[in-house]
């Protein structure tokens, strides 16, 4: 079934300025055919991408360069101008004004996502200690865009064509993770993880596996407590509204494969779930924030500040995220439309044609 729907503006940030997020960019949107399924939008200057584009002499990139976000060219490439003056890019270097540019970007982006001038954003590598100014106090982009969207509560949402994994605590010291496992805490991410299954993935009856927060989920008790106390009464709630189960010991989870059987999977804290899901998400994950309104991915890796200006970068995972931004997109057009209509029960899984079978069409 072949449904058309409106092309998406897709927004992009540069991340930091000496990192490899503008390299990644124009990597990414070098191909002509991306054009063909939304109307790329660069969060950054002239002067920066040009910086770097002379050192991809390999790769033919042009732009349509503009000040006003109601003027786009909707057949290429776009770059937003955020400001107009010549700064010093060095690859590499950890500097104050790679963190400053960085946020630039990021602030106008978000202002544009939030208005609804653009209609998703792909967020390019910062570096959260170097971003840190006055408006920007924060541990990464997730619970940024939680104080921008004024949402209680958000979640990261790590996704690949072989795993879902989203996660109770994100930037969390080791030390301190258990005091933030609470029955509401587990509660509140299973309910956006459910419904982002639904609208943002297509998934009509989702099935969710919620891993335990001690070595062997606690061995009923003898390894920890919070899987008898806690995490067991959150999935006992919960499953009156939802298909959830466990708690299930990481390590053997992961290792059975038993990630494929599920279509999200809700790990206890950052490298729980991060650890095996950049292992076995073949360099293309995705970064996705669940529970706000704007549609917002980003690649699965940092600045890489050791490649950065060798044209050494990989883009595999910035151009999964712009994948996965436009058939969020549609997926979210698709359910909204079918739950404005309740005789008309198309599955978003068809309304969203994916991107790849998008682009062997246009080659075609």
């Amino acid at each position: 079934m072949n449904y058309e729907l409106q092309k998406p503006i897709v927004g992009f940030t540069c991340g930091d300025l000496n990192g490899i997020g503008i390299e990644l960019i124009i990597k990414a949107l070098s191909d002509p055919r991306i054009v063909d399924i939304c109307t790329p939008v660069v969060f950054a200057s002239n002067k920066s991408i040009n910086f770097y584009r002379k050192g991809l002499p390999d790769i033919n990139f042009s732009y349509h360069s503009t000040k006003e976000l109601n003027k786009l060219s909707h057949k290429q490439v776009n770059v937003f101008n955020c400001w107009d003056e010549e700064v010093a890019i060095v690859p590499g270097q950890l500097n104050e004004l790679g963190g400053k540019y960085a946020l630039i970007s990021l602030e106008q982006a978000t202002l544009a996502l939030k208005d609804k001038q653009i209609h998703a954003l792909v967020t390019a590598p910062i570096h959260k200690k170097n971003i840190q100014s006055d408006t920007f106090k924060h541990s990464g982009h997730t619970p940024y865009l939680k104080e921008m969207f004024g949402v209680n509560d958000i979640l990261m949402f790590m996704v690949a064509d072989n795993m879902r994994v989203g996660l109770v605590t994100e930037h969390v010291p080791v030390s301190e993770i258990s005091k933030h496992i609470t029955k509401d805490a587990i509660l509140s991410k299973l309910k956006m993880m459910h419904s982002s299954l639904l609208k943002d993935f297509g998934i009509e009856k989702p099935k969710i596996a919620v891993l335990g927060l001690n070595p062997h989920a606690g061995d009923e008790g003898l390894i920890g407590n919070e899987e008898e106390t806690v995490i067991k009464y959150a999935i006992k709630d919960a499953k009156y509204h939802m298909m959830v189960f466990g708690p299930y010991s990481a390590d053997a989870f992961f290792a059975r494969g038993l990630h494929e059987k599920f279509d999200g999977v809700l790990a206890m804290y950052h490298d729980q779930g991060l650890i095996p899901f950049k292992s076995l998400a073949y360099g293309e994950g995705v970064n996705f924030t669940a529970g706000i309104e704007g549609i917002r991915t980003s690649p699965d890796h940092g600045t890489a500040f050791d490649i950065a200006g060798k044209d050494r970068a990989d883009a595999s995972s910035f151009l999964a995220a712009t994948f996965e931004a436009v058939d969020i997109y549609r997926r979210r057009n698709g359910y909204a439309d079918a739950r404005r209509n309740p005789l008309k029960k198309i599955s978003a899984r068809f309304i969203a044609n994916s991107v790849d079978e998008r682009l062997e069409e246009t080659e075609a």
